[in-house]
């Protein structure tokens, strides 16, 4: 057992999880299991960093097995200290993986009742109390077919057992689940809590008495940007992240950057403060929240207000001008346009707030008293993007929409490394991050430490067990012509061509851009149709889930994908034993996100290219290339379709990155 004194494990835990993970260990007992010494280095790190309270990043290669070597020290952890842990991951299917699979192998190890809990965001939970309501204003509310969204969401309260949206057979329209899901407040621990049938107030309190939290990155930091503000009015009231002196594990912690600058950023779109508007009072059909309080100031002042949202929106149309191909536009100045939605908004929530005044009713009260906020808090993001408030942030505008003339408005902290060190880093927090690609080539990884603020916490890099040497061969096209050249777009389907016929179909073709896809696509479509493979393009129609899907099912197929396809996709077995990199993967260098951390970097003397291009290019280029070997079975081809790699002088970081596996060079096949 671990030694305890006064609620923390004493250095025994480092020792016991050496030995459960070596050759004769608890782990042994399994018949799945497979002695790696790289799995056991990484649990036992994890076990010194929880017991040292300290942070710690580890890189562990595929195949380590890193998820039950998080899991099993902090597991042991958290039962012999008493602390939470918090276990944080990018992707569902890593979610599911760990509390459906690895979670319940902890349990049965551990011999113990061991609480865990998956905590998805409030907005993902059926409140019953909204449910009663909505279903006895249904005259006031909903449109004919609405109505029958509503008795099928009823229909399915009363067998579903966690009440959250990804458990349904269907998908309701976004106006019937919001008047229906978990609301802050309406949905509170007094309103619902007693009751016993809250699924997010159940979900909330089985999360407080859990020994382990599961939740993703998006919500790991919004959760956590309202404990900050709890913190900052009391010193005292927070020493952890979510729950009082709690620990995390962040994996998949390579896309922490991004995930964290969107959270602490804003976004006003177009679109939402329609949707929220409408969800109070829809002019057209007449229904809405306000309907049944028949107060007709409150409902022109909702139509005021549409209207007022489509003149401000379209003149933000009218005052930036996007480049031929791109969807954002930078904001370099404040005052971009006249803030017309300010009279508006304060009007309206006037209007709703005298409302709520005379309202007898505590949930009427409540739902008043929300949509009051919501408006409050449009009002202050709209002033935060057009006065540019926030010294720090990059603002821009998107563009959007079937027809790309919707608008949406963006801010973001050009560098959070300094928010993050204060928020994951500071002394007395354990933090651990892991990833199988945290470095770029640069075993310290001192590039990923300075961009999410772990100057200081304990780093490691820790090798696959794969033989990449005999499963994995790289082929580089030596004679394929530049991005830039007039004859690329011809040799890159030649190229395409020429790589997938190597393995005969099964094979992900990984693009940079959806313009080079599509176009790749159409002059390749009668190839793949003479061959008898068939070709998933995404954007086709079809879902990514759905596309994996059907790769898995169709042996021969090739999948053609952009960004999302780059990373957190396990396809292992021969259905996928191609990797084709159709580019170096580039950040475009015109997203205002990219081109403000590149400035940022130039304006203190730096090298953009080499300190930011270069690394970002090299993260995701491992993430691409690993998608290839997965289980030590597995055996197959990269190919990379950028002769850059070779004839540049940046090429070496690439290629240095790459796993260590038999490079040939190949070339174009001109006929």
């Amino acid at each position: 057992m671990i030694a305890v004194s006064e609620g923390v494990a004493g250095p025994g835990l480092a020792e016991e999880m050496h030995a459960a993970f070596s050759l004769g260990g608890l782990l042994s007992k399994s018949k799945d299991f497979e002695y790696r010494p790289q799995q056991q280095q990484l649990a036992v790190a994890v076990a010194e960093a929880l017991v040292g309270s300290s942070a710690l990043l580890a890189e562990a290669g595929t195949g380590v097995g890193k998820s039950l070597a998080y899991l099993l020290p902090a597991a042991r952890y958290s039962l012999e200290t008493g602390r939470k842990a918090v276990i944080s991951t990018h992707t569902i299917n890593l979610q599911e993986q760990l509390t459906r699979k690895d979670i319940p192998i902890v349990r049965k190890m551990l011999r113990e009742d061991f609480p865990a809990v998956l905590l998805k965001g409030r907005g993902n939970y059926l409140c019953p109390v909204r449910l009663r309501r909505a279903m006895e204003q249904t005259a006031d509310l909903f449109t004919s077919s609405e109505d029958d969204e509503l008795k099928a969401i009823a229909r399915w309260a009363e067998a579903t057992r966690d009440g959250t949206l990804s458990g349904m057979d269907f998908t309701p329209s976004p106006k019937v689940w919001q008047q229906v899901c978990s609301d802050p407040h309406i949905c509170t621990a007094r309103n619902c809590g007693p009751r016993g049938n809250c699924f997010f107030q159940e979900a909330r309190k089985a999360a407080a008495d859990a020994k382990m939290v599961v939740v993703n990155h998006t919500l790991f930091f919004a959760l956590l940007g309202a404990a900050d503000d709890v913190a900052a009015g009391d010193a005292g009231a927070m020493n952890g992240f979510l729950f009082p002196n709690d620990f995390v594990v962040l994996d998949e912690a390579h896309t922490i950057e991004h995930v964290a600058a969107t959270q602490l950023g804003l976004r006003v779109s177009q679109a939402g403060l329609k949707f929220d508007l409408m969800r109070l009072y829809h002019p057209r059909t007449k229904k809405g929240l306000l309907k049944s309080y028949r107060k007709a100031s409150a409902m022109i002042a909702v139509e005021r207000l549409l209207g007022e949202a489509d003149n401000f929106f379209q003149s933000i149309g009218e005052s930036v001008r996007f480049g031929q191909y791109s969807k954002e536009f930078r904001v370099r100045r404040p005052g971009l346009v006249d803030n017309s939605l300010a009279g508006p908004l304060r009007d309206l929530w006037n209007e709703i707030d005298e409302l709520a005044a005379d309202v007898e009713g505590e949930a009427s009260k409540a739902e008043l008293q929300d949509a009051s906020r919501r408006l409050r808090e449009l009002h202050g993001a709209l002033q935060v993007f057009l006065d540019q408030q926030e010294e720090g942030n990059v603002y821009w505008v998107e563009r959007g929409g079937r027809e790309e003339v919707q608008f949406s408005l963006h801010a973001a902290p050009v560098k959070v490394a300094e928010t993050l060190r204060r928020l994951l880093f500071a002394p007395g927090k354990t933090c651990v991050m892991t990833s199988a690609t945290l470095g770029v080539g640069d075993p310290n990884l001192q590039w990923f430490k300075g961009r999410v603020g772990a100057e200081e916490a304990r780093c490691m890099t820790i090798g696959s067990p794969f033989n990449y040497r005999e499963q994995m061969v790289v082929k580089i096209f030596r004679d394929m012509p530049e991005p830039s050249d007039p004859r690329y777009a011809k040799a890159l389907a030649i190229a395409i061509r020429m790589a997938v016929e190597v393995s005969q179909g099964r094979a992900f073709v990984l693009f940079t851009s959806y313009r080079a896809m599509r176009d790749a696509a159409t002059q390749l479509e009668g190839f793949f149709r003479k061959k008898g493979w068939q070709l998933l393009v995404q954007g086709g129609g079809m879902t990514r889930h759905r596309m994996i899907e059907e790769f898995r099912k169709d042996i021969n197929s090739v999948l053609f994908g952009t960004d999302s396809f780059w990373t957190g996709v396990d396809v292992p077995g021969e259905a996928l034993s191609n990797v084709i990199l159709t580019r170096l993967p580039f950040a475009v260098p015109d997203h205002p996100m990219t081109q403000s951390r590149i400035e940022a970097i130039e304006a203190e003397g730096g090298n953009a290219f080499m300190e930011y291009s270069v690394p970002e290019a090299i993260l995701k280029m491992r993430q691409g290339v690993g998608r290839l070997i997965r289980t030590a079975g597995d055996r197959g081809f990269i190919h990379i379709l950028d002769n850059r790699i070779l004839t540049k002088r940046y090429g070496k970081n690439f290629l240095n990155a790459l796993p260590d596996a038999p490079v040939e060079e190949v070339f174009l096949d001109k006929k």
